[in-house]
């Protein structure tokens, strides 16, 4: 059964780091765009992240840039999201999704209509 099971969210200070991880089980991500997402309370789902498995192409939310960084590890057939300078407003559910990749640019891969498939979740607070 494909699935994609988040891990590594917690309790952090601000300024501090976690990094987050997504593994795939059931299916590769080979031919995949992975894309880390978060849903703050009372907020819409916002696109933070993605990565394609083929080229390495990245892009990032303009809230996260400079201060996440994807990447992903084939062999692991898991993808890792680096959140550095946390911020209290970092604080949400963070989320990762695989969908197919098409020729669209990044502005596609931010949005949830891009992907098919989600994990559970890992929850990320931000406080002192």
């Amino acid at each position: 059964q494909a699935q994609l099971v988040e891990s590594g969210g917690g309790l952090v200070q601000p300024g501090g780091s976690l990094i987050l991880s997504c593994a795939a089980s059931g299916f590769t991500l080979d031919y995949y765009a992975i894309g880390w997402f978060r849903q703050a309370p009372g907020k819409e789902l916002e696109g933070v992240s993605y990565i394609s498995s083929t080229d390495g192409r990245t892009g990032y939310a303009d809230s996260v840039k400079g201060r996440f960084t994807i990447s992903m590890d084939n062999a692991k057939n898991t993808v890792y999201l680096q959140m550095n300078s946390l911020k209290y407003e970092d604080k949400a559910v963070y989320y990762c999704a695989a969908g197919p990749l098409l020729a669209y640019g990044s502005e596609y891969y931010l949005k949830k209509s891009a992907y098919g498939s989600w994990g559970q979740g890992t929850q990320v607070t931000v406080s002192s």
